[in-house]
């Protein structure tokens, strides 16, 4: 593709067909024809919502018909229906997933001078759950294939102040559940999943979110099941923690203006449970669709030398909330899918010990050598269900090509 551009007081003009001209030179830049044509986001929120256009603005006349806005009929077939899917007795609907997480805690009456374990290699919100509630996130590093917390190193970390472990399914794939109950068992610790991104994620057959005592969700929009808004979940077989966690959402009330307990403001709201209703009734289809993106970027992707592709055990089923491939050369790829127009994301770029908000604590660069690999390394792929097999091996020619990317000036 030969392109010509125009100089306009320092400024480069387009034209819609990319075409330039300047009064004195002209300019000619050769680039590959995928390098201006791919165009594919990191993540299309809008198509899957289009998909579903009729059902979700019937769920919204429903709720705005209603007269009835918070803690309804809405958020109680919700909880009903993800209960049921996850295959848990209980539900109860809060307003995000970081929430989900810290009342679950509290909930355990886990606080001040305790200690939960938690993954060094995940997002800060794990992390942020535990010092919420008063605790002290203690960090496992994770197995280098799957990414996830490494039961084999968890129990060196235990100590008289341990109170629980905190694992994270991330990516969409759970962590290697078995061990993990077992150490917590032998050692009286509850066990409490991250599910933020494993929504119907399976471990030898059992739905994330029933693996240990108690489960948190996030419905952030771009997750698997997404609200359009804000949202979040606990999910366990706990009677007594799921009415603990009901009174804790509500101002730690029962019956209105009664507070038994310091509460909170956690509420997801009827509107959006009435659209996750909504969506939920797709999230196997979607999910199946992820898996099928997977699939093509594994197989045509094969062995390349520079990149590290997903590890999947056979005892799991992920849910590919994310596609996160690993290369040397990280930066540089991003940059030229960038420049093809592909969009990325890193998950993530700086581990939770090495962030600011954790120097109270004491961790150095090289306290957890894992994790800090990885997250030098991870580059997360485009995936979401609206996407095409087409563009996965668009994506895929770009990443071949990467040191055939080339340009030349001429003045």
């Amino acid at each position: 593709m030969l392109l010509d551009a125009i100089y306009d007081d320092g400024k480069l003009i387009f034209d819609k067909n990319i075409n330039f001209v300047h009064n004195r030179f002209k300019i000619t830049v050769e680039i590959p024809d995928n390098a201006l044509n791919a165009q594919i986001p990191f993540l299309d929120l809008k198509t899957p919502h289009i998909e579903l256009r009729t059902e979700l603005e019937a769920a919204f006349d429903r709720v705005l018909n209603s007269g009835w806005y918070i803690l309804g009929k809405e958020v109680e077939a919700f909880e009903s229906e993800f209960a049921a899917y996850c295959e848990t007795k209980h539900c109860i609907g809060v307003a995000n997933g970081l929430d989900a997480l810290h009342l679950i805690v509290r909930g355990y009456g886990i606080g001040a001078g305790d200690e939960v374990i938690v993954p060094s290699n995940t997002y800060i919100a794990t992390w942020l759950a535990v010092t919420h509630a008063g605790a002290t996130p203690v960090p496992v590093e994770p197995d280098e294939r799957t990414y996830n917390i490494d039961p084999d190193r968890i129990e060196k970390a235990i100590t008289p102040k341990t109170k629980a472990i905190m694992v994270v399914h991330l990516y969409g794939q759970t962590a290697d559940m078995d061990p993990i109950n077992a150490i917590a068992q032998k050692h009286g610790l509850k066990v409490i999943e991250d599910c933020a991104q494993a929504h119907g994620a399976r471990y030898k057959g059992r739905r994330a979110g029933s693996l240990g005592d108690a489960a948190g969700f996030s419905f952030y929009p771009g997750k698997n099941l997404g609200a359009i808004g804000d949202g979040g979940a606990v999910t366990t077989n706990d009677i007594e923690l799921a009415g603990r966690i009901k009174v804790l959402r509500n101002y730690g009330s029962q019956i209105k203006y009664h507070n038994e307990v310091v509460g909170f403001n956690s509420r997801l709201d009827e509107l959006q449970a009435a659209l996750l209703r909504v969506k939920l009734a797709k999230l196997d289809e979607w999910n199946g669709r992820r898996k099928g993106l997977a699939a093509q970027y594994i197989e045509q992707l094969g062995s390349k030398a520079n990149l590290v592709l997903p590890h999947v055990p056979d005892w799991v089923d992920p849910v590919w909330h994310l596609f996160v491939v690993r290369s040397q050369k990280r930066d540089d790829l991003q940059k030229q899918l960038a420049n093809a127009g592909v969009g990325t994301m890193i998950h993530y770029p700086i581990p939770p010990h090495l962030q600011p908000a954790y120097e109270n604590l004491g961790y150095k660069k090289g306290d957890f050598p894992i994790s800090e690999a990885v997250h030098k390394s991870v580059i997360s792929l485009p995936m979401e269900p609206s996407m095409k097999y087409s563009q996965v091996s668009l994506i895929v020619e770009i990443i071949e090509k990467n040191s055939a990317c080339s340009s030349s000036v001429v003045l």
